[in-house]
């Protein structure tokens, strides 16, 4: 008989002890029970409970050196609309070409909202719709 009961012990023991602490929590005390279940809670976060204010940065760069600036928005997850109706066409492709870039190195999107109009968004930033067919090419 004690040979069974070691083999029993080996085979089936974690599975009586699981069985007993589920016999205790159904037989416990409502105030065990309460704490069991805020400990359990403790470490479940809800996420309608985390807000992350967006930003929407403007800019309209002078020169080409201020396109770092707009990167860097970028890279820190904001939204940034540029106007290059300021600036010469050679130095605003070349912005564009930069923005385009950092764009798709951080996975974001780019496109045209007005003549010379940007708007760039990062990955965390979906941008739905579509207003290309009210721009006139110039």
């Amino acid at each position: 008989m004690g040979m069974k009961t070691k083999f029993k012990d080996f085979f089936f023991g974690e599975e009586e002890e699981y069985m007993e602490e589920v016999a205790e929590t159904e037989t416990a005390p409502e105030e065990v029970k309460s704490v069991r279940k805020s400990a359990q809670k403790q470490n479940v976060v809800s996420l309608q409970s985390i807000q992350q204010s967006s930003k929407m940065v403007l800019m309209e760069p002078r020169m080409y050196a201020e396109a770092q600036e707009i990167a860097d928005h970028l890279k820190n997850h904001r939204a940034v609309v540029v106007n290059l109706q300021r600036i010469s066409k050679d130095q605003a492709k070349r912005i564009v070409d930069f923005l385009s870039g950092t764009v798709y190195a951080i996975g974001g999107d780019i496109q045209r909202v007005g003549t010379d109009i940007f708007l760039c968004t990062p990955d965390n930033i979906e941008v739905s719709g579509n207003i290309t067919d009210l721009i006139q090419e110039d």
